[in-house]
């Protein structure tokens, strides 16, 4: 692999300085003989969609070599670290490659028989299983487990938590013993607080989110993702509800009200990250799309990129541009700080210290 050298302004703390990229690292020392690639620009640490589905369809499951493109797009679109929140077929075949996003998996989503997408995860016939099954995806995934915290319960005729607080109590310190970490799917009210209270380790969508449980979120660091880009779709969804109409009508008012419930939660000091929730009803690469929503409902750009950048790449155990780190670079003729539209057109795309873009 021949060393680059890169210079330019590095994000987020805007210094000039020269990065060179060997063996897939970064390092501030010259190399000799590397070959300069970038002479100016703006130079930000790859982006990540912290809530994506590689191996995902309209349908559902995807083959292999469907999920493959679907990462092709994402790295396109400039996400080069992702969290693969949940998916049905094993893709442990595309990590670690050259040419694709890093990709962290969560496993496969933990749910009740008919309290989820048909075919997206494994359905347990007893709550009282999850522990086991926590602990089975704990081992089979890259330290995070899945659960939908709520669903559709058609009995109920609305949103409804999945699990007795008892069992998420159990299941959550079983994958914290394992040393992986636990998010859950959740759109409505009422699972958060035993989500809350149990330690879950990240709350995706939250659009459910209250005074009260924002306020938790608060007192134990609990992360947010709120893929706004997917909210989009809840009228949609109430509109194919016809048969539930306490469910149609609580799906519209989450939709009406979410940016000012992610906002309160960004203004009380909830971390938020960005995730698309691509795959399903979502198309890939739309990264910057949430990065755009995520300013739209208070963020600044800089907040807004780092949720999407350098800070979620921390969160996941990654790195920014620092001597070390991983070299996952993208390069900018312009400040996207000034403008996030200029995010949908980077000069260059370098990962794993290859020029890919």
């Amino acid at each position: 692999m021949t060393p680059l050298h890169l210079h330019g302004v590095v994000l987020p703390d805007g210094e000039e300085r020269d990065l060179w990229l060997v063996d897939g690292m970064i390092t501030h020392e010259p190399v000799a003989g590397a070959e300069t690639v970038v002479r100016s620009g703006y130079l930000l640490p790859g982006l990540v969609d912290a809530h994506c589905h590689i191996g995902i369809g309209a349908n559902g499951p995807v083959d292999l070599d469907t999920a493959e493109q679907q990462a092709y797009t994402e790295r396109d679109a400039g996400v080069l670290l992702l969290r693969d929140c949940g998916v049905p077929i094993d893709t442990r075949s595309l990590q670690g490659r050259a040419d694709l996003p890093r990709i962290v998996r969560a496993g496969r989503h933990l749910a009740r028989p008919k309290r989820y997408l048909r075919g997206f995860g494994i359905d347990l016939e007893e709550p009282e299983q999850l522990p086991e099954f926590v602990a089975e995806q704990a081992a089979y995934g890259d330290g995070w487990v899945k659960l939908v915290g709520d669903w559709i319960d058609r009995e109920v005729g609305d949103l409804a938590p999945l699990w007795p607080d008892d069992v998420l109590d159990q299941a959550i310190k079983v994958a914290h013993e394992s040393g992986a970490r636990v998010t859950a799917h959740v759109f409505g009210e009422t699972a958060l607080p035993g989500l809350l209270a149990a330690g879950i380790d990240c709350i995706e969508h939250g659009t459910g989110l209250t005074d009260e449980t924002i306020a938790e979120m608060v007192r134990r660091d609990v992360p947010l993702v709120p893929t706004l880009t997917n909210i989009e779709n809840f009228p949609d969804i109430a509109a194919q509800a016809s048969k539930f109409p306490d469910y149609a009508a609580h799906m519209l008012d989450l939709h009406a009200r979410c940016d000012d419930t992610i906002r309160a939660a960004h203004e009380a000091g909830v971390t938020l990250y960005a995730g698309t929730d691509a795959g399903s009803v979502v198309q890939h690469g739309r990264i910057v799309d949430e990065i755009e929503a995520l300013h739209r409902v208070g963020l600044t750009p800089e907040q807004a990129i780092g949720a999407a950048s350098w800070h979620a790449r921390e969160w996941l155990g990654y790195s920014r541009l620092v001597g070390g780190a991983e070299a996952d670079v993208l390069v900018f003729d312009s400040d996207p700080r000034d403008n996030l539209a200029v995010l949908r057109d980077p000069s260059a795309i370098v990962l794993r210290g290859v020029v890919v873009r």
